[in-house]
């Protein structure tokens, strides 16, 4: 082993699940009877639901009757999924999931100990389990996400912005941390469509959406507000961290480099933040960024103003 970390890359597709046999069990396991009665029961409560947070969580939970964990993270970048369950350890083992060549996402086992052989078959009998629920509930990500989803940035739409703001509002209220969001609009953006054409706005618009998620951490949302305008939500955030953000925004986007008919085009963004209040209604906190952004227009553009 080269590594101390031990981690191992296994492909587990539901081929591999049909020649296992969901009834059947690896002749490596030596507790038949338990691992048999745990599949049966974890088998039952993945099916209860749609959410891929609460199957994963489940299954975190359950598979550790049998085989002791420290941690589980899983990733599926097509749905921008990350999520992790327990702390840190030394030692892993990885599983690429897929199904009939469509890839489902790396679950990856940690713990500070080894893992030994009867051990990783255990965790792939078990692993039978969670596929079909978990491919049940990627289908139903991807089916919600398509409805509120702008498509073309791949931001999220208004219905999704305002479904999100109120349950953030409520968050932060709950748990006593900051909210600020961001709005941010592209700089005489008509003159791109009016001199260049629709088609190499829209190609700016992907590309400043692209360029907006790739400063953001994952707990960060964007969202796409008005024509050219996206409003970023962030989390557990207040008014100085946010104006960071908000700066570095700017500065990304001004970096980049846009074409149009094979011509370099110039794009500067404007940008306003507020930062939520005792009491402030959802409305009232994006009134104050809208406004702020009005500010940081009339002021020149290419900046950052921040709500009084």
């Amino acid at each position: 082993m080269k590594s101390p970390s031990q981690t191992h890359a296994i492909d587990f597709d539901s081929a591999k699940l049909q020649r296992l046999g969901f009834g059947q069990l690896p002749a490596l396991i030596e507790r038949p009877t338990s691992l048999a009665q745990l599949r049966q029961q974890m088998s039952l409560q993945l099916q209860t639901s749609l959410e891929p947070q609460r199957i994963l969580g489940l299954f975190f939970r359950e598979i550790q009757r049998l085989v002791p964990l420290d941690a589980l993270s899983y990733v599926h970048k097509a749905s921008d999924l990350r999520l992790e369950f327990g702390a840190r350890g030394h030692h892993s083992v990885s599983y690429t999931l897929s199904h009939e060549g469509e890839h489902m996402g790396e679950l990856i086992f940690r713990r500070n100990q080894r893992f030994n052989d009867k051990e990783q078959g255990e965790l792939e009998s078990l692993l039978s389990c969670l596929l079909y629920p978990m491919r049940n509930a990627l289908l139903y990500r991807a089916a919600t996400q398509s409805a509120l989803r702008d498509p073309l940035t791949g931001a999220g739409n208004r219905v999704a912005m305002e479904q999100t703001l109120q349950r953030e509002i409520d968050m932060s209220r709950r748990h006593v941390q900051p909210l600020s969001v961001l709005m941010l609009d592209i700089d005489h953006f008509k003159r791109v469509n009016d001199d260049h054409g629709h088609s190499a706005g829209d190609e700016v618009l992907r590309a400043i959406a692209a360029s907006i998620k790739a400063q953001l951490r994952n707990v960060d949302m964007v969202f796409r507000y008005g024509g050219e305008e996206f409003l970023i939500l962030l989390s557990n955030t207040g008014r100085e961290a946010a104006a960071m953000v908000g700066e570095r925004l700017r500065q990304a986007t001004q970096s980049e480099e846009y074409f149009a008919d094979g011509q370099l085009i110039e794009i500067t963004v404007s940008l306003g933040c507020s930062t939520l209040l005792p009491g402030e209604s959802a409305d009232s906190l994006l009134r104050r960024a809208d406004s702020a952004l009005y500010v940081a227009k009339r002021e020149g553009r290419n900046r950052l103003a921040m709500a009084g």
